[in-house]
Order: C-alpha cells, then structure tokens, then sequence
C-alpha cells in the first residue's frame, strides 16, 4: 500500500509543493474539483488565481484539466494551466493527461487535454464530460492504478 504523500506545504520561496500524483485545474465551475473529489485520491488543485502561491510538483503526477470553449481550439488551455507547465520542473514530471470538457463543444471537445499531450509527449489518458459519470470514476480509478503500476515496471 502506498504512502499518501504529505499535504502541499509553502515554501520559503513563496511557492507551494505537492508529491500528489493527481494535479488538477478547476475553474470557478468547480466540475473539475468534483470529479477529481469522487475519484478519492490525493491531488493538489492548481490555483485559480495569479495571486496565489504557485503549485510546484516534486514527483511524476498526472494532469486532469478542463476544456475552456474557444473557436478552433484557441483559448481551450486554461491560463492558469499554460502558467503550471510553464515551469520546467512541472513540465518535467507530467506523466500523462485526463480531459474534461463539454460535447456541446464539438470537435473542441477536451481539446486542452489534446493541446497538452501533444505538446509534452504525453499520453491523454481519458476523456469525460463536466463532472464525469460513476463509470468515468471506475475507469479513471482503475486505469491509473494500471498506469501507474506500468510505469513503474517500465522504470525498473
């Protein structure tokens, strides 16, 4: 059984750190966050405001993150995301990505989850709608346990 890493803690530099291997963005919508709650994992949240303390992850974490509406995929990535990742510590430990987003959207549909992979060769592991279905929580709980336990056969 694995250890829950610690609560994020501030540092003196003023930044927050997380070993939480869940790292989410959730706008004032809060969808994210209650998706991210129902999966019952540790995660650290990435602020929601420019003023806050800005999140420093200290292992590999995977990413869930909304899709912001936005016509032919500009604007889909949240700023706040953008802000996380422009970190290269960050960028370094992203393992893989989870997408939320809205199918009223079309083909923008978690696209910000698509921009991402691409953009850090990683994975887009899933793909669910707002606050996700009891079967979106299934699959995401199981598939990270399996990602997860593949990684780290793969790293040995």
């Amino acid at each position: 059984m694995e250890v829950s890493p610690p609560a994020p803690q501030q540092d003196a530099a003023g930044q927050v750190t997380t070993g939480s291997q869940l790292i989410y963005f959730s706008s004032a919508s809060e969808n994210t966050s209650r998706f991210v709650s129902k999966l019952g994992r540790d995660s650290a949240r990435i602020p929601l405001y420019s003023r806050d303390a800005p999140l420093l992850a200290t292992r590999p974490f995977v990413l869930v993150l909304p899709t912001y509406g936005g016509t032919g995929g500009e604007g889909s990535v949240p700023k706040q995301v953008i802000r996380f990742l422009n970190n290269p510590q960050n960028r370094q430990l992203l393992r893989g990505v989870i997408g939320g987003g809205n199918t009223n959207f079309g083909d923008n549909y978690c696209l910000a989850g698509d921009i991402i992979a691409a953009k850090c060769g990683v994975p887009h592991l899933y793909r669910f709608e707002l606050m996700g279905t009891p079967d979106d929580v299934s699959r995401v709980n199981n598939g990270l346990d399996t990602f997860w336990t593949r990684l780290s056969q793969t790293r040995k």
